[in-house]
């Protein structure tokens, strides 16, 4: 996968346009809870300044309706906190697209919430085009929304002078191509998450691809129920037993292997006060919840992991946000920390648990996109990256 990267081209003096992700997280009253991804667009944005470019940002916040940017669209409260960050005052441009603002070699501005322009979800060419018109080299730092194809994603890439991945967009490309296309052996995947339907299509992809597939949550429910095992009131998707089925199949076919539970975590009821009960998977009970993989289970995944080349984890395996059904996803979570194989994280739900066990500088590289990273795992063409691979020769 060749791509332009922003560190190999010259933008002194140059105008530059980077399509952050800055959809951060806010309270009632606007203020900004959690800002990771601000903090994460900050390499691009620093690297342009220090090369002496004129230095535009948009980017997506929330879901407002084209045209008519409410208050609470309005990127602000990101420029002000974009503006500590940096050191520097950021500012906020409203009417931007045909242009008619100034801005300065070393300076930066926020150009504000790009889907309220008309046109932006459509990929509008004649919206791409005036965007393109406004810079000479087009930068895309949002991997998170690298698998739609929207006027600042993709069509401003196919007609700005030159267009290239930023330094996390590159990151991001490099660490998912490393655990793709020619990773260290084993290659282990871990999926976790409540239905099998939402991750079928990753599931098959990787059954044809990697060594031990575990998988977790009510998707191991669902397995469980294909190997004929009882479950009880688990959550699980009992239509899509045959689906599990063949893709258990499909890894047996190549001497590979979906480990499931053999013991397991139970309670009556999801809650911080239920009472855990530890048992043989063949032992669930009529009305038992399984919550947890149990510690027998939990040490074999363990063992898997230590003999990994390469890790890519996608969900927990466990109702870990109540401590007494974490133990399976603390110990898996460890086993990759403690591992010496190449791993890749993403997903909302495992970059909480990757935050709650304190192994985020354990983990080879975090993704920062959910729904792009498992596209782009079930090897998807993600259209974002597609376009930044057509302009690589121009």
């Amino acid at each position: 996968m060749k791509v332009k990267k922003l560190k190999e081209l010259d933008v002194a003096g140059k105008r530059v346009f980077i399509r952050a992700d800055l959809n951060v997280p806010q309270d009632e009253a606007g203020n900004i809870t959690e800002d990771t991804r601000i903090r994460a667009s900050i390499p691009s944005i620093q690297y342009c300044l220090d090369k002496g470019a004129a230095v535009m940002i948009t980017s997506h916040l929330g879901r407002p309706t084209e045209g008519q940017l409410g208050a609470d669209d309005s990127l602000m409260p990101v420029a002000v906190r974009l503006g500590q960050l940096i050191n520097r005052p950021v500012r906020l441009i409203n009417d931007w697209i045909e242009g008619g603002f100034e801005i300065k070699a070393g300076e930066v501005v926020l150009l504000e919430n790009c889907r309220g322009n008309i046109g932006e979800k459509k990929n509008n060419e004649a919206l791409a085009k005036k965007m393109a018109a406004l810079c000479d080299v087009y930068v895309n730092d949002a991997f998170g929304t690298a698998h739609r194809a929207e006027a600042t994603t993709e069509g401003i890439a196919r007609f700005a002078p030159v267009a290239c991945a930023g330094i996390l967009m590159g990151a991001e490309i490099d660490a998912l191509s490393k655990a793709t296309e020619n990773p260290a052996r084993p290659l282990v995947a871990i999926v976790g998450g409540a239905k099998v339907s939402s991750k079928l299509t990753i599931l098959r992809t990787l059954a044809d691809k990697v060594d031990q597939l575990i998988v977790g949550g009510g998707i191991a429910n669902t397995f469980l129920l294909a190997s004929g095992k009882r479950i009880g009131e688990s959550l699980a998707e009992p239509e899509l037993v045959k689906e599990a089925q063949a893709i258990m199949d499909m890894m047996k076919a190549r001497g590979a292997e979906v480990p499931l539970p053999v013991d397991v975590v139970v309670a009556d009821e999801v809650s911080a006060l239920a009472r855990a009960n530890r048992i043989p998977a063949d032992e669930v009970g009529p009305h038992d919840r399984i919550l947890d993989v149990g510690p027998k289970t939990a040490a074999k995944l363990a063992d898997i992991i230590a003999h990994a080349g390469t890790i890519v984890w996608n969900g927990p395996v466990g109702v870990f946000e109540h401590a007494q059904f974490a133990g399976g996803t603390k110990m898996m979570a460890s086993a990759i920390a403690h591992s010496e194989a190449f791993s890749i994280a993403g997903g909302g739900d495992t970059l909480a648990a990757i935050a709650k066990f304190h192994i985020a500088d354990d983990i080879g590289y975090i993704s920062t996109g959910g729904g792009a990273f498992l596209e782009f795992l079930e090897g998807k063409t993600l259209p974002a990256i597609a376009a930044l691979e057509a302009r690589f020769d121009s």
